[in-house]
């Protein structure tokens, strides 16, 4: 989950900085010497303009190790800030469903509870269970993507029709909503890869859209076929996400807002394997404004053939049978 990064490039930076640093002030005191004990002899305006070349070759090269140590230490201060982030949400995952599990059971333990009410208490039990098993499956998710591991199970050209009845289905239920807040317009097509990584892929742009609508959620679900690509485009009815952080919101741990006082469930990995997922399928995803009205529309391009193509696979291997 968190990369071990090797220190060997920042160590290599500061020591190139040190050793260029000491190069530079020997330079500069040799130049002032020798001007100062040769500024009548012509050797030494050829020596001095030799001196000022180099010293000004090692402030060049001591510049950009500055810049390039001053990326590292803003891009560590980022991702510490953002792991700092991640431990707060997942202790925050962790600790809602098993104290909400620990009150259950000491409750059925320490008196009766008969009828509906023992009912209901079993069924808030296994939603406490499944969120805790979801959570353990996104972790999962991210490792595996990171040790670039692909699933045991070989590619094949999965329909994203399916996969997407099923990821609402599921969802609609995980959430308690209606299935009739999604409005679907699928133009079925195959992307080859594996059924997983499409259902990750497509869960999790469906579950972010139902977590940030409005109120009176209103998820449009459209997905095309153009140019030998899937266009698949997730809206929802939300606030929408400001420009400036349509980048950051596709890092690993990423979320706005302070961790603590954050009320939507998650642990900032939901588009970060998104974005994995679509790098692998050498896709492209993009975020933009909802047209005509307010909310948040992800735009997925995945390489994909056409439905029919199975079809007439099979239409012609059964004529030649």
């Amino acid at each position: 989950m968190f990369e071990r990064k090797s220190l060997k490039w920042p160590i290599l930076v500061a020591t190139l900085m040190i050793v260029m640093l000491v190069g530079l002030t020997v330079g500069w005191v040799l130049l002032n010497v020798f001007s100062a004990l040769d500024a009548e002899k012509p050797s030494s305006s050829t020596l001095y303009w030799v001196l000022l070349s180099v010293g000004a070759i090692f402030f060049a090269f001591l510049l950009a190790g500055v810049i390039l140590y001053l990326i590292w230490i803003i891009q560590n201060v980022n991702l510490n800030r953002r792991q700092s982030n991640f431990i707060d949400a997942v202790t925050h995952e962790l600790k809602t469903p098993i104290a909400s599990l620990k009150l259950y059971l000491q409750t059925l333990n320490r008196r009766p509870v008969e009828g509906p009410q023992r009912q209901q208490f079993y069924a808030t039990m296994i939603q406490d269970v499944e969120r805790l098993d979801r959570l353990i499956n996104q972790l999962l998710d991210v490792a595996r993507i990171q040790k670039n591991q692909q699933d045991p199970a070989p590619k094949e050209w999965v329909s994203l029709r399916s996969v997407t009845d099923d990821c609402v289905e599921r969802l609609a239920k995980q959430h308690s909503v209606s299935p009739e807040i999604f409005h679907r317009d699928i133009e079925d097509c195959q992307v080859f890869a594996h059924r997983i990584d499409i259902d990750v892929l497509l869960g999790n742009l469906v579950d972010n859209a139902i977590k940030y609508a409005a109120e009176a959620p209103d998820i449009e679900i459209r997905i095309t076929f153009q140019n030998e690509s899937a266009l698949i485009a997730v809206s929802d009815n939300g606030p929408g996400i400001p420009r400036h952080l349509r980048r950051k919101i596709f890092s690993r741990f990423f979320r706005t807002g302070d961790e603590l006082e954050r009320r939507k469930p998650g642990v900032g990995l939901g588009l970060f394997l998104v974005r994995s997922i679509v790098d692998r399928l050498k896709g492209s995803i993009t975020v933009s404004d909802r047209i005509k009205q307010p909310g948040t529309t992800f735009l997925v391009t995945l390489p994909a053939r056409p439905i029919q193509i199975e079809n007439q696979e099979q239409e012609s291997i059964a004529e030649t049978s």
